[in-house]
């Protein structure tokens, strides 16, 4: 089986002098802060603005000599394990080359790379997505449905009950529902561009800044059989569902991300141009699919893919993105967690 080491292979060296020494050792690791920590601007990050919650989640080293059962322990580990390695899960939950921190980098603890914790202490909510609240079990399930091309663990299970916990973990000392803003959620866009983002000048920008790591032609970068670097399209990389192929969320990741170790190095402009470039490649369909593509923008055009390119006709060759029913490497579309409506009785 292909184990991918995610970008943390290359990242954990600047995170450990960077974020590691200069932030986490400063601070108590699982201490919730409201006061900017200086590792973070010295790695090229923004300061913390007045008010908002900086949260330095603790390690898989605090979890060592963390007062917790050591069941709870192992579970967490399993979590971790999981999180970083989800290629183990492939051909069972996972049908691309991707794991959960090919995205959420720093094994889902670095700021403006969607650090996962978050999720930990803001759900249950609405999302409007699926349209109904969601639990952290179920906006796991939706990252393996569309991220990972796959199907979730079952809501309960070993494997969701790990992966839980190693979010809850990472979000020691953080109140929940916190009422102020979190320093480095999501992946936050770059201001609008002064041009419009344009796949000629994306393309230029990605061949120079990108695809030394994840190929010319998109498809990731492998070392004697092992993923290094993950695939940004094609059947290796996320579906048309996922969020990171809406041009802005992509947009957000690469100017804060990339290129790897270099955060905010690239300018508005370019993060804007290489994420256009890279949403208009092909990738499996979204599972949502109906069997036609203007009945599935139609439905979910005006929550989704209005961000997307998804039905768009590409400049340069004419090609309609996303009208095939290609789903990959798995044989079926639409897995068990999408679809599914809830409190429907609430709604009258």
């Amino acid at each position: 089986m292909k184990r991918y080491h995610t970008a943390l292979t290359l990242l954990g060296a600047s995170l450990a002098t960077g974020l590691g020494v200069a932030a986490y050792a400063a601070e108590t690791t699982s201490e919730t802060q409201e006061m900017p920590y200086q590792g973070l601007v010295e790695l090229g990050y923004p300061a913390p603005q007045e008010g908002e919650l900086v949260h330095v989640p603790p390690t898989m080293d605090d979890l060592e000599e963390a007062d917790i059962h050591p069941q709870l322990k192992r579970v967490i580990r399993r979590g971790y394990d999981l999180f970083t390695n989800t290629q183990q899960l492939r051909g069972k939950n996972v049908f691309n080359d991707m794991n959960c921190s090919s995205c959420h980098l720093g094994e889902g603890r670095q700021p403006f790379s969607a650090p996962i914790w978050p999720a930990a202490v803001t759900l249950p909510d609405f999302r409007g997505k699926n349209q109904h609240v969601n639990n952290l079990e179920e906006r796991i399930a939706g990252c393996f449905a569309y991220s990972m091309n796959g199907t979730p663990p079952e809501y309960g299970s070993d494997d969701m009950l790990a992966l839980s916990a190693y979010h809850q973990w990472l979000a020691t000392g953080v109140p929940m529902y916190p009422g102020q803003p979190i320093y480095g959620r999501g992946f936050p866009a770059p201001p609008e561009p002064e041009l419009e983002p344009d796949y000629t000048r994306g393309e230029a920008a990605y061949r120079e800044n990108c695809a030394i790591c994840h190929g010319e032609d998109g498809s990731g970068h492998y070392e004697d059989g092992d993923y290094v670097f993950p695939a940004l399209w094609g059947d290796g990389s996320n579906n048309w569902g996922a969020g990171i192929a809406r041009t802005h969320t992509a947009a957000g990741f690469i100017q804060n991300n990339m290129p790897l170790g270099q955060p905010n190095s690239l300018s508005d402009q370019q993060a804007w141009d290489i994420a256009y470039y890279m949403v208009s490649q092909e990738r499996p369909q979204d599972p949502r699919y109906t069997g036609d593509v203007d009945e599935t923008l139609e439905l979910f055009g005006p929550t989704f893919h209005r961000h997307s390119r998804y039905g768009e006709v590409r400049e340069h060759d004419n090609h309609r993105l996303a009208d095939h029913a290609n789903t990959g490497e798995k044989d079926f579309l639409k897995p068990w967690n999408v679809g599914v409506s809830r409190f429907e009785e609430l709604s009258e």
